[in-house]
């Protein structure tokens, strides 16, 4: 008698869901639960590195330098110059790190992305559940830094209150923009490119020396950089030194966000709902 025919089980194939379900708590619930299995040692080197520049120069190095002037002309103490440019860092890196390596993982191994948009979520649940669990990376890291800047009497003006929410907006803004460059990346070489840019960025964006060191052309090119604008932002905010030229550095993440959550969902979208 001859065996019955078996059928293979069909493969999970993505649904065409709408743009937005309105469940992004869902995609934050299942990244919250994963990280009980992250290695913690992993996820706080981002945090110690920046810290171990503010001790190394600018507690150290900072005695030999003395004071330093800011854009608006302030004179404060070389610590008190790069601790808040530091924090901004702090935020850039637990942003990058988790919207980039971490993405880039779910995305092309896992194929975690792709069983999301079988069920009800659109990929902009996705995107922005995504986004929320970088942005909260840089938040713990900023949240720390500050706390470190505070008990070295970092914070110069009540208005360091204030770096906080810019600190937000910073880590906003690069996992936007973070996730969606990852989502055009298929292998770790070119993955790898994102540490090749961060560092120049991290070096040159006025974080350990005023922008007037360099020629007014050099100036321009660092002034585009987004790690700049939020240097800028944070070092008036806990310095007290406020311009309205900080309205500029808010409005440049504000479309840094914009830019990287519509590329995200539109990626998605081509990727995984042909």
């Amino acid at each position: 008698m001859p065996a019955p025919a078996t059928t293979a089980a069909p493969a999970l194939q993505p649904r065409r869901s709408a743009l937005y379900a309105g469940n992004t708590g869902a995609v934050i619930h299942r990244g919250l639960l994963a990280t009980r299995s992250t290695n913690y040692l992993v996820v706080l080197s981002g945090f110690f590195e920046p810290v171990f520049y503010l001790l190394s120069l600018g507690i150290g190095f900072g005695a030999l330098v003395g004071t330093v002037q800011t854009s608006t002309g302030q004179e404060v103490p070389y610590a008190a110059f790069i601790a808040p440019a530091l924090l901004a860092v702090s935020a850039m890196n637990g942003a990058v790190y988790d919207s980039t390596w971490n993405v880039f993982f779910k995305l092309n191994y896992s194929k975690l992305y792709q069983g999301m948009l079988t069920t009800s979520l659109g990929p902009l649940d996705v995107a922005l559940g995504e986004i929320f669990l970088a942005l909260l990376r840089g938040a713990m890291y900023a949240l720390g830094f500050m706390v470190i800047m505070q008990a070295f009497g970092l914070n110069l003006a009540w208005t360091a209150l204030l770096a906080l929410p810019a600190v937000l907006l910073i880590a906003f803004g690069f996992a936007s923009l973070g996730m969606a460059i990852t989502s055009y990346m298929k292998t770790f070489q070119q993955i790898e490119w994102v540490t090749f840019i961060m560092l120049p960025m991290f070096l040159f964006s006025a974080t350990f020396y005023p922008i007037t060191v360099y020629p007014e052309a050099i100036q321009w090119i660092i002034q585009a950089l987004p790690l700049w604008h939020g240097v800028e932002l944070v070092r008036g905010l806990t310095t007290g030194a406020l311009s309205p030229m900080m309205l500029v550095h808010v409005g440049y993440y504000l479309v840094m966000i914009a830019i990287g959550v519509v590329f995200t969902t539109s990626r998605l979208r081509a990727l995984f709902l042909k």
